[in-house]
């Protein structure tokens, strides 16, 4: 099969070294790709929202397979772009529709849809200007911190955890005012849980679906979960804290009937849901969908999956993964994120990388890298994902700092102590 990932960070590299291990695969296209995909396949300079030249691409390099990243393509409707168009139309594309992407591109559509679907999660109220009044008459209802969320996708940075009331009750009108542009214009208010948060990973085909391993993200940039937040700083898979009856009760409670949600309400929507979770009390509430697989959460995941993953990928678009299980390393993976100086606030690109090729033991996903004049450089907040193996998370993180200590460009950043709140 001829494949494009479509994405450029250290998730697309991750699915491209699964899908490029696939003795399935004859050519890999990434669009638009990093200097570590560069290793696996070719490289094509194309954003990610450019759907004409998308469809340029798969049409003359004759393109079976297309893997969509990142969220704002599905949300934008790449995938009904394809499905509307008569010469696109036998590629299977996994990711959902436009309507499907809602559940990721709506805090408000996701949290009806939870509500619809007797979903466990937060008690909330979505605001827009029309009724500030009873915004501020739920928040007073509720203890704080007060949780403020962007209704649309605000790159990572829509969401608020709040204190102090009146702080809330100010930053509850910069956001309906244009903080975020339009992805504020209506805000959801959410009662704050309190809890260790996971996140859970299925592939679906709309009816049927197969559980990805668990994983355990870190986002503040500084150690001791200290700082502001990022992208992600490491990861950690499995999660010593779901147990197989927790994730019995996610199973039932939330993945089931999600996936049947879907169904009944006849959403087009074949590829992966991302369950944001958080245990309180040893029940699971979901805090968000995405519409893609996490980043850095991909690069611990995807290395534990034994299957061919090209195979669970083809599953999906010809509605058979009912027949399929998954096969899981029982070992730890743990990733260490290397980042910029400055990050996440302003950082210099364009540095170049070195000490790559003394990395023995870990695997090296690239995220915000790029190639010039056959140098590795800088090209991003995150730089680089180091994933490592181990009998356990002390272990596996001694190996990534191992790694980590081997790798340098100027203002390399990255926190020590991923996996540490879980042992200790």
């Amino acid at each position: 099969m001829n494949i494009l990932v479509v994405g450029s960070g250290g998730r697309e590299h991750a699915l491209g070294r699964s899908i490029r291990n696939s003795a399935q695969t004859q050519k890999l296209f990434f669009a638009p790709g990093n200097a570590g995909t560069l290793e696996l396949g070719e490289n094509v300079p194309l954003g990610v929202n450019d759907f004409e030249g998308i469809k340029a691409l798969v049409l003359e390099q004759s393109i079976d397979l297309v893997v969509v990243g990142p969220e704002e393509p599905l949300v934008r409707g790449l995938v009904d772009f394809f499905k509307a168009d008569e010469l696109l139309q036998k590629v299977a594309v996994v990711g959902p529709s436009a309507e499907g992407a809602r559940l990721e591109g709506s805090k408000d559509f996701a949290k009806q849809f939870m509500l619809r679907h007797n979903i466990p999660t937060a008690r909330y109220l979505s605001v827009s200007a029309a009724n500030v009044p009873e915004g501020r008459a739920f928040m007073q209802q509720l203890a704080p911190p007060y949780v403020l969320k962007a209704d649309g996708l605000a790159a990572g940075k829509g969401v608020l955890i709040i204190d102090d009331y009146e702080e809330a009750s100010a930053e509850l009108d910069r956001m309906l005012g244009g903080k975020f542009g339009a992805a504020g214009n209506t805000v959801v208010i959410e009662e704050f849980l309190s809890g260790i948060e996971l996140s859970v990973f299925a592939l679906t085909d709309g009816k049927d679906y197969v559980l990805l391993p668990e994983a355990k993200d870190y986002k503040r940039i500084g150690e001791g979960d200290t700082g502001l937040n990022t992208g992600g700083m490491g990861a950690v898979s499995p999660v010593p804290f779901a147990d197989k009856d927790f994730m019995q009760k996610v199973e039932e409670r939330i993945v089931r009937p999600t996936v049947a949600g879907i169904a009944a309400e006849g959403i087009d929507y074949k590829g992966f849901v991302f369950f944001g979770l958080i245990k309180v009390n040893n029940d699971p509430y979901v805090i968000e969908y995405n519409v893609r697989m996490g980043d850095p959460e991909t690069e611990v995941v995807l290395p534990r999956l034994k299957n061919d993953l090209v195979d669970l990928l083809r599953a999906v678009g010809e509605g058979r993964l009912g027949s399929i299980r998954c096969e899981v390393d029982e070992r730890t993976a743990l990733t260490m994120v290397l980042v910029s100086g400055g990050y996440p606030d302003a950082y210099k690109k364009g540095f170049e990388v070195r000490g790559l090729d003394k990395v023995k033991d870990s695997l090296v996903f690239h995220a915000g890298t790029n190639s010039k004049e056959g140098k590795v450089c800088t090209n991003g907040g995150r730089v680089l994902a180091l994933t490592s193996f181990g009998p356990n998370i002390e272990e596996a993180r001694a190996l990534s700092l191992a790694a980590a200590a081997q790798i340098n460009f100027e203002g390399c950043n990255y926190r020590k102590d991923i996996g540490f709140d879980l042992i200790h």
